[in-house]
């Protein structure tokens, strides 16, 4: 089932949120199946629909007891003390949730606290765990020196993607639809060309598969029906979450893979003197990209509420220069909300409200938050995200994109800025307030978006799309039924 905009504005009624909160997962089931069987409004059906899913994905990604998750940071860092981890706890530096009344931590718990601690870091009794930070930095900062140096940085990758379905969910002989993520073209990214779609047969076949371009009046269910073999839609070059649909009757082992090129052209701009500059932001031609359209409400997790007004009239503090409240609104952010990696987006009913009273968040969170709080201060802004895509790393990653007239589009990645700040980098942490390194693959330009051809049912996430999405005729497989893979495997 789908649901509306709506939906998660609906209150769940107070005994649920009582079981939600002492993790009694099993009884709160039994108690949302009683009210499903009476006459309900059609919002608050929809909210208990949704809280199913959301109860049913959570325990899972909360797989570590207190004393689990205690051992780990024993063995990991030195001289690590139960205090310590009692003091963490109480910070709320450990993403947690009660199960049967006990604390259980995020399966990420232990990597987070080693990314953004720099104190434990220095402790970890394998260095190597923690080096990745540091060639991370290291990299960011060699690759802004050249950007000022030489105005800008042009960049084409070549990007290999495979999703191949665990084997519990694989379901030969069913017609099945796989999303894979491909690049957006607009604003700094140029010449997509995806070179192959191809179903893997478990044997080590490759079969390529026939790719049709989505247009006006295209019916990609009628022509899905014309037989067993896989075809694939693309989505049109500016669709919001723009992917390649594979489409056809499963068979046992199979795996899905794309292989795509892109062009990526990255100009610095240099902020703090715009009367000199000759550049202007990246222009965006589309209608739906005019920068009025990027002030209002999204519901349901972009809204403009009593507290993000006052958070962001106190913020803000009486400026009135566009460019001015952007940035006292990022410099807020990225010096004091700490990165927190969380659960899925989907089952955090309110994202901007969870980051902006939690003071964590990861780095969607954080762009939504400063998104939210741009639009309030009037400043146009909107969602780009993706993948991160340094050499010898690929990864998910979401940022944000701000418009000043002066300059047209600019960027903001608060997570950056933040990780940043932690290390003392101050010249790092202003770079990403109005530019971005150009190591970036954006599949999504909006938040939310649907797919092209659209999913009929719940996305694992229905807000961003970064790993891809499978759907039987009776759903969309959750989190863990199926992999997905990215390899650079080339940068020019």
């Amino acid at each position: 089932m789908k649901f509306t905009e709506h939906t998660l504005l609906a209150p769940l009624p107070e005994d649920l949120q009582r079981l939600k909160g002492y993790g009694d997962f099993p009884v709160m089931e039994r108690v949302i199946q009683r009210k499903l069987n009476k006459e309900l409004p059609r919002h608050l059906r929809e909210r208990l629909l949704a809280e199913l899913e959301i109860i049913r994905r959570l325990p899972v990604q909360y797989p570590y007891s207190w004393e689990t998750a205690l051992k780990m940071m024993t063995e990991n860092i030195c001289a690590f003390t139960r205090k310590e981890f009692q003091e963490l706890w109480e910070e709320d530096a450990m993403e947690w949730i009660y199960v049967q009344g006990n604390v259980h931590f995020h399966v990420h718990f232990f990597s987070n606290l080693i990314k953004t601690r720099e104190g434990l870091r220095c402790r970890l009794l394998d260095p190597e765990q923690g080096e990745d930070t540091r060639e991370n930095s290291e990299f960011l900062n060699k690759t802004i020196a050249l950007m000022k140096e030489q105005g800008g940085i042009s960049r084409r990758f070549s990007i290999k993607t495979v999703l191949h379905l665990n084997e519990e969910a694989q379901r030969p002989g069913e017609r099945i639809r796989v999303y894979l993520p491909i690049p957006v073209e607009y604003a700094q990214v140029k010449q997509v060309r995806l070179l192959h779609a191809q179903v893997v047969f478990a044997s080590g076949e490759q079969k390529d598969v026939p790719v049709f371009r989505i247009r006006s009046g295209d019916e990609p269910e009628k022509r899905e029906e014309e037989g067993s073999s896989f075809i694939a839609w693309i989505a049109p070059e500016d669709a919001g979450q723009r992917t390649v649909c594979f489409c056809g009757e499963y068979q046992k082992g199979m795996s899905f893979q794309i292989e795509y090129t892109y062009q990526v052209e990255m100009p610095w701009f240099d902020l703090k003197y715009p009367q000199k500059s000759l550049r202007k932001g990246l222009a965006l031609q589309d209608e739906v990209n005019r920068p009025n359209h990027y002030l209002s409400e999204e519901l349901p997790h972009v809204r403009f509420t009593p507290y993000l007004k006052a958070l962001a009239e106190e913020i803000v503090d009486g400026e009135n220069d566009a460019l001015r409240k952007a940035k006292k609104i990022y410099d807020y952010i990225t010096t004091h909300l700490m990165y927190s990696f969380v659960r899925e987006y989907f089952c955090i009913t309110d994202l901007v409200h969870y980051t902006a009273c939690g003071w964590k968040g990861d780095c969607g969170l954080q762009a939504l938050l400063f998104i939210t709080l741009c639009r309030i201060s009037g400043v146009p802004a909107r969602w780009q995200s993706g993948l991160y895509t340094r050499p010898g790393h690929v990864g998910c990653h979401d940022w944000a994109m701000f418009y000043i007239e002066e300059y047209g589009w600019l960027f903001a990645d608060c997570s950056f800025g933040g990780s940043a700040a932690r290390m003392g980098c101050e010249e790092r942490r202003e770079f990403y307030f109005g530019n971005l390194d150009p190591y970036r693959m954006p599949s999504c330009s909006q938040f939310q978006a649907d797919f092209l051809p659209p999913v009929k049912g719940m996305r694992i996430d229905p807000y961003d799309n970064q790993l891809g999405e499978v759907e039987y005729a009776d759903g969309c497989l959750r989190a863990g039924e199926f992999e997905t893979v990215h390899e650079l495997t080339a940068v020019e």
